[in-house]
């Protein structure tokens, strides 16, 4: 790559590009072994005697940071490494200051410990992927007519794409809209973001499910409004409960996260009811409820609402990998044009190859094939552990009863939360991670339990992983 000099207003050439490229050398933006651009080459970019630049590189020989090989060219000595560690100068902290609200928030890679016996939530079994036919499915879209398949597209997403999902929900969720309904999005924290920046103001309040899934409330907080948690019970999100005065209701209504209920029909139909007298908008987030394992499906609330007033979200990445980060909103006609103004002004579009790829995915078959084939492990994987949680673990947690998605909920008997703490430091030491309910508490005494996903951590290992954890309450 093209080494950056500027001598623009310097007036000892040399020596600034001596310092430059030794500063260059030291930072670790130019790597033992990385070539130099010939003196003559360096001259003519920079408009200066080629003395000039042959004095600031002997120079740098001179102090060991760079050599000459006769015939090949001029490089970074392969031995600046501790000159590197040693004389660099550390930059100033810097004097800006971030709006208090991110102070709260750190970003972090949450999985990228591995733990033997992984209990943790939201990540499905990536070893069992269809990879040879993503791989050529995804290589098929990259080699195809540049001018059709690789310049900037809309913002709604791949055409492809969208009527494919439309169809899809349309089948499996009843969900009625067509692919003019569906914006394509990276997974479904942008998709929040991107329905924050139509609806919300500064102010504005928004009500969600407490216990509930903490990164949706902080995008909500990150635009400005104000959070009301609403209270669930088994019945789902009581509606009863919530404040008149809230512009935007997100929930998870047909498997509420963590709690792992789905929230009955007289509750939806009064969630309904209660947003047309309020004027509020109803976000319903459909995350995983492709695996279901008994039980009559209920129709979702984007089915039952005749006004247009429920946005229906959804998300691949607990269907086939997190790191595809493809979800899509399902919006009514009044703020579909809103919502893909907002989705171009973010990012424009979402990655052109890799929704052509799971387009022709789910057409193909291969989409619905994987989830059968899934829904056979992780119907195994839901029984095993409940089967165990109600034997084994009978008189420490009470298993909350639950036939849908990726997780086990389980309330502790005679165990405060704080205690809790020290459960899971005993788990981490034995090989396990798994996710404590009272984490996902917001305003109200938090009920201490666990949270266990089933997701990554392969059949085999469960009955182990579960003996482990159940040495971790004694």
């Amino acid at each position: 790559m093209e080494l950056h000099v500027s001598l623009e207003g310097r007036k000892n050439l040399s020596r600034e590009i001596y310092r430059q490229v030794r500063g260059a050398i030291v930072d670790g933006r130019l790597r033992p072994g990385d070539p130099l651009p010939p003196t003559r080459e360096m001259a003519r970019r920079l408009g200066v005697a080629r003395m000039t630049v042959t004095i600031a590189y002997d120079r740098l020989a001179g102090e060991g940071f760079i050599l000459s090989r006769v015939g090949s060219g001029t490089f970074v000595n392969e031995h600046v490494g501790s000159a590197r560690t040693t004389s660099r100068e550390p930059r100033a902290s810097g004097v800006l200051r971030p709006r208090p609200f991110w102070s709260s928030i750190r970003a972090t890679n949450l999985f990228a410990q591995r733990v033997p016996f992984d209990f943790r939530t939201g990540v499905p079994d990536a070893t069992l992927f269809p990879y040879d036919v993503w791989r050529k499915l995804l290589a098929r879209e990259l080699r195809a007519e540049p001018i059709s398949s690789n310049l900037y597209g809309h913002p709604a997403g791949h055409r492809e794409l969208r009527d494919a999902i439309a169809r899809h929900i349309g089948v499996s969720r009843a969900v009625q809209c067509s692919g003019d309904d569906v914006t394509i999005t990276n997974g479904t924290q942008q998709a929040l973001d991107v329905i924050a920046r139509v609806l919300l103001a500064p102010g504005d309040r928004v009500a969600v499910e407490d216990p509930g899934y903490p990164p949706p409330r902080r995008i909500f907080e990150s635009h400005g409004a104000r959070i009301v948690g609403v209270r669930v019970d088994e019945e789902g999100l009581v509606v009863e409960e919530l404040p008149d005065n809230v512009r935007l209701v997100y929930l998870s209504p047909s498997h509420q996260f963590p709690l792992g209920v789905s929230m009955s029909l007289r509750r939806r139909v009064a969630l309904l009811e209660w947003a047309d007298r309020n004027n509020a908008a109803i976000v319903e987030d459909d995350y995983d409820s492709e695996f279901r394992f008994s039980g009559r499906p209920i129709e979702p609330l984007q089915v039952l609402d005749t006004i247009g007033r429920v946005i229906y979200v959804g998300t691949f990445s607990k269907t086939l990998l997190p790191a595809m980060r493809l979800g899509f909103v399902v919006a009514p006609q009044s703020i579909r044009d809103a919502i893909h103004a907002a989705k171009f002004i973010t990012d424009w579009h979402s990655a052109m190859p890799l929704q052509a790829a799971l387009a022709r995915f789910i057409n193909d078959g291969g989409f619905a094939r994987h989830i059968r084939k899934m829904s056979a492990v992780y119907r195994v994987r839901h029984e095993k552990i409940a089967s165990a949680l109600s034997r084994d673990f009978a008189n420490i947690l009470e298993l909350l009863p639950s036939t849908i998605g990726l997780n086990l909920t389980a309330i502790a008997r005679n165990v405060e939360a704080k205690e809790m703490e020290g459960v899971l430091q005993r788990a981490a030491s034995a090989g396990i991670a798994l996710h404590e309910l009272s984490q996902f508490s917001m305003d109200r005494e938090p009920r201490a339990g666990l949270v266990i996903g089933y997701g990554s951590i392969a059949t085999a290992r469960l009955d182990e992983g579960l003996s482990r954890l159940r040495d971790c309450f004694l």
